[in-house]
């Protein structure tokens, strides 16, 4: 493994208009920390839910915040290495490519 994915879930309380009957932001990311675990065991991981509308103080992620909310992309967005990997109603599958770009293998 190269070094421990960070991966950024954002998205906000409220569904995306667009996204009526997907799951909240927050669901998914909790979907994406337990699909993650169990499909790669052992291999330590970091996830962070950022609110678009109540973005933390650091920079890169309040940067990142305004733009979901400016573009008006499809959240939540899920993010890793500042490349979106996901918008709306992500992909495991794309969201595991990425992992195993990482080193990542399932057990």
């Amino acid at each position: 493994m190269k070094k421990e994915a960070e991966i950024f879930v954002y998205g906000a309380e409220q569904i995306c208009a667009s996204c009526v009957n997907l799951p909240s932001s927050k669901e998914t990311y909790e979907w994406l920390e337990a699909a993650i675990s169990r499909k790669y065991p052992g291999q330590p991981f970091k996830i962070h839910y950022i609110d678009i509308f109540n973005p933390p103080e650091d920079e890169a992620a309040k940067a990142f915040a305004e733009r979901v909310v400016e573009e008006d992309l499809f959240y939540p967005v899920v993010t890793m290495d500042d490349e979106i990997i996901g918008e709306g109603n992500p992909r495991l599958k794309d969201v595991y490519k990425k992992l195993e770009e990482h080193g990542y293998h399932a057990e």
